[in-house]
């Protein structure tokens, strides 16, 4: 297979004693005519072998139908009305409001970002009503990058204000006393290229209502830290509470003082645990933290001394994943064996009733508030597209339980099953293994693996699109609990960072040996998939394992592990993978990094590499240099296995992409992996495959640590 020339030059780089080739660092320059050229030469080059995979059109057909179907976001309430994220096949959700949560159906469109660009690429990141219900701050992200501008909207009205404050991040606004003003973080803006600059100091601000931006007060700001992180959370009308971290997956310290106080309390110091402070009660700060409690426990601070003391102890088994104050007692959420439940107590911290969510499920949204016992929660699981609950509770007592309805059609039928195997350092590593309705298991299937392990990022089981589709087509899909996640707490989560970070792709490896051992599938039968971080998973098990897969997906990967915290936001993941800049960091890195360890002479399996060109979280370049050296060396072994690199050209990371480009992206994804796997295409006549999945919005207030790979 002769693959588009690319120009290799002689850069050559002394890191820590060490000659690094960089033959295509030129690459990094994205706006060149040259990077253009290379992005044009790609794409003309991997197109018509996409459209000739069999399976293309009725992947797109199917996933078409999967994401346009209705979804509804988990409701919220403010000021007595009720908000929740629809949509109805439109590329962007639209923001409802109506009297209450039962009347949403029916309800009046507050912002439809579908009407703010003709081919749905502006999408509303972040969404915060004032507590009074009578203003909406929201952040609008163009091509998917991280970069917000904050409007304020009259919901009454539906008019926007006058306000518009550019070149946000990571926060979602605040509001502060009187509902008139909220907290954002916010960057100078940049003097170069806005989607490859290495990110600055940035500052927390106030912003008044009706105000000139450029006289926002700073509410928080340390110019000679620039890798730091604030944000102001948990709102509360008495006191200002301040989280700083230095990372993606840091600790964090935390601080409060009174609101109009100059002097702040600080809670907690140095940075070594996570702290993630969820509402202030009678003057105490409750947080739920990792500090000698691996799998989280419940704390609280006295506001006024500081002083702390315990409130939930560390479970047995399970890994508290958060906590919210309702009116008369506490809602915990909890991991169990990498499933979701949830369970009341007291404000002392007496456990109570359980929230009767179901089984194998997701939390993938909830709504609480400090003068209501009604508590408002969105899950789902692998075979259900979406479920809403309305949960009525007094302290510890669940009073009421009941579901909204959900229009459109149910998910495809699949049964979910737990696999476990040892890894290559003894631990058990667990997965789950989804097959269609009908399916025995009596014989090898083509099987996708769905990974990611890292940034403390549980893998759960949620519906999306990509991943029914499969399913829905006939193949099998797994999706591995690998060290790095978040399912079993902090030390699950250390066990695959910085020096440690090899132990994922063992962990991943084990699983995949493990499902050819027992039969679940065969080396010829095997596709492996990951996005981001989990993009840096595939582009290793590609590198290190190559006969392992039949086919192989890195998408928005981090592939080059020597340079990924020279652009944007990527020193925050310094956390998980370690500083490059550091001598003792650098063995590691090396030894794993998916662009250093391309091999001369080693026919690789079939790999779809995509991206987009937008992308300012994990920029471009990563795949573009990969995509180069692994297709010379896959020239030069004679392999015609392709090699292809597919670039979205108006596209970010994924968050807030359009479904119609979803589709297009996915169906080719999931096409190239049925092609070399063996998944028949005629399978995809079977009935019942008009479900839908999408990512929508369900928190209001989203995290504002900086955001992983």
């Amino acid at each position: 297979m002769r693959y588009p020339e690319v120009k290799r030059d002689s850069t050559v780089e002394q890191v820590h004693g060490e000659a690094i080739a960089d033959p295509y660092r030129w690459l990094e320059d994205g706006d060149s005519a040259e990077t253009r050229a290379f992005i044009e030469a790609q794409n003309a080059f991997a197109e018509p072998i996409l459209a000739a995979l069999p399976a293309r059109g009725a992947f797109r057909a199917l996933l078409t139908g999967l994401l346009e179907a209705p979804t509804r976001g988990c409701p919220w309430i403010r000021g007595g009305r009720a908000f929740a994220w629809h949509s109805d096949g439109q590329n962007q959700p639209v923001l409802i409001t109506a009297d209450s949560v039962d009347e949403l159906e029916g309800g009046r469109v507050l912002l439809d970002p579908n009407a703010l660009s003709d081919d749905g690429t502006v999408a509303v990141t972040v969404a915060s009503v004032s507590p009074d219900g009578a203003l909406l701050a929201y952040g609008l992200a163009d091509g998917g990058s991280d970069w917000r501008t904050i409007r304020v909207r009259d919901v009454a009205t539906g008019e926007d204000l006058g306000d518009e404050i550019p070149w946000s991040k990571w926060n979602s606004p605040v509001w502060l006393p009187g509902d008139r003003a909220f907290s954002y973080w916010a960057y100078d803006a940049p003097t170069g290229d806005a989607l490859t600059e290495e990110m600055g100091a940035g500052r927390l601000m106030r912003h008044e209502i009706g105000a000139d931006v450029a006289d926002d007060a700073i509410l928080f700001s340390r110019p000679d830290e620039a890798r730091l992180f604030a944000r102001h959370w948990p709102r509360h009308d008495e006191w200002f509470v301040l989280s700083t971290d230095t990372g993606s997956s840091s600790g964090n310290d935390l601080a409060a003082r009174r609101h109009g106080d100059e002097a702040l309390r600080q809670l907690v110091t140095g940075n070594e645990h996570e702290w993630n402070a969820i509402g202030v009660r009678d003057g105490r700060l409750f947080a739920v933290t990792d500090e000698g409690a691996p799998r989280y426990r419940l704390a609280a601070f006295d506001l006024t001394t500081g002083e702390q003391r315990a409130v939930v102890p560390e479970h047995p088994e399970d890994v508290l994943l958060d906590a919210a104050l309702t009116a008369s007692g506490l809602v915990l959420e909890y991991s169990h064996d990498a499933s979701h439940r949830m369970q009341l107590a007291t404000l002392d911290g007496e456990l109570g009733d359980h929230v009767p969510l179901g089984e194998g499920v997701s939390i993938t949204g909830s709504e609480t508030s400090a003068t209501s016992d009604r508590v408002l929660v969105s899950t789902s699981s692998f075979v259900d597209r979406g479920t809403r609950h309305v949960v009525e509770t007094h302290g510890a007592r669940l009073v009421a339980h009941r579901t909204l309805p959900t229009p459109g059609p149910a998910a495809p039928a699949a049964t979910t099953t737990r696999v476990r195997t040892a890894s290559s350092d003894g631990a058990t590593v667990p997965a789950f293994l989804v097959r269609p309705e009908g399916d025995a298991g009596d014989a090898p299937r083509p099987t996708l693996i769905w990974g990611y392990g890292g940034f403390n990022i549980p893998m759960n089981p949620g519906f999306r699109a990509v991943l029914a589709a499969w399913v829905a087509a006939g193949g099998v899909l797994v999706v591995p609990n690998l060290r790095g996640g978040g399912e079993f707490g902090s030390e699950w989560h250390k066990g695959g960072t910085k020096e440690r970070k090899q132990q994922v792709f063992d962990d991943l490896y084990a699983i995949a040996e493990h499902l050819v051992a027992t039969g679940v599938t065969s080396p010829e039968q095997l596709a492996l998939h990951g996005r981001s971080n989990g993009g840096l998973l595939a582009g290793a098990a590609l590198t290190q394992r190559p006969e392992l897969w039949a086919a192989v997906l890195p998408g928005v990967g981090v592939l080059d592990m020597l340079r990924y915290h020279r652009f944007t936001i990527g020193w925050a993941w310094a956390s998980d993978y370690g500083d490059p800049d550091e001598p003792q960091a650098h063995p590691y890195l090396r030894a794993y990094s998916p662009l250093h360890n391309v091999r001369e002479g080693v026919a690789h399996p079939p790999t779809l590499i995509t991206t987009g060109d937008h992308d300012d979280r994990v920029v471009p370049a990563h795949s573009f240099k990969f995509a180069a050296e692994l297709q010379r060396a896959q020239q030069a072994s004679g392999s015609d296995a392709p090699v292809l690199l597919s670039v979205d050209t108006r596209a970010g990371h994924g968050m807030g992409k359009p479904k119609d480009a979803a589709a297009l992206e996915f169906a080719d994804q999931l096409a190239f992996a049925a092609h070399h796997t063996g998944l028949g295409v005629q399978e995809l006549d079977a009935p019942g495959l008009d479900a839908r999945g999408l990512e929508v919005p369900g928190r209001e207030v989203d995290d504002s640590r900086a955001a992983g790979a």
